[in-house]
């Protein structure tokens, strides 16, 4: 009986590891008040010690898909400029494939200014579609719904 109750553990935990692994990124949504009407929107991605989440923008030679935020049309509102990323990029090279890379590790911030038409509450929401890479595998492309209340 105590075997039995070993092995049902370790499975437990050998299960409850792998899962962890497989979502080495967590996400944060906030949003920060910079004027009367306008707003930044930070989209925080915090990635597990060796893995990397790629930029917005890529090499001509890169097999990594870019990260890539999208908005839902809201009519209280425009977005202002380009999404800005705010964090350590590293540019990757592998010279045995002749591939490269521009990612993060441990966090980045996508950055968005939007600016109300009206003095009005409401919430922007969107999806985040990213890939996350270490070492020795990348896993496939996850799409990240959120809503963000201003």
């Amino acid at each position: 009986m105590v075997k039995k109750l070993l092995i049902i553990a370790i499975v437990f935990l050998a299960a409850v590891t792998g899962h962890a692994q497989l979502n080495p990124v967590s996400w944060t949504f906030t949003a920060k008040k910079i004027s009367d009407k306008t707003y930044e929107l930070h989209i925080t991605a915090s990635m597990q010690s060796g893995w990397h989440l790629f930029s917005q923008t890529q090499p001509d030679d890169a097999i990594a898909e870019p990260t890539k935020i999208t908005f839902n049309k809201n009519p209280l509102l425009t977005l202002d400029g380009k999404i800005k990323e705010e964090g350590k990029m590293e540019k990757f090279h592998d010279a045995k494939l002749d591939l490269s890379a521009n990612q993060y590790s441990s966090n980045v911030d996508f950055v968005q200014t939007v600016k109300l038409k009206a003095n009005a509450k409401t919430k922007v929401g969107g999806t985040v579609r990213f890939q996350t890479c270490n070492d020795e595998r990348c896993l496939p492309s996850k799409n990240i719904t959120f809503s963000i209340a201003l």
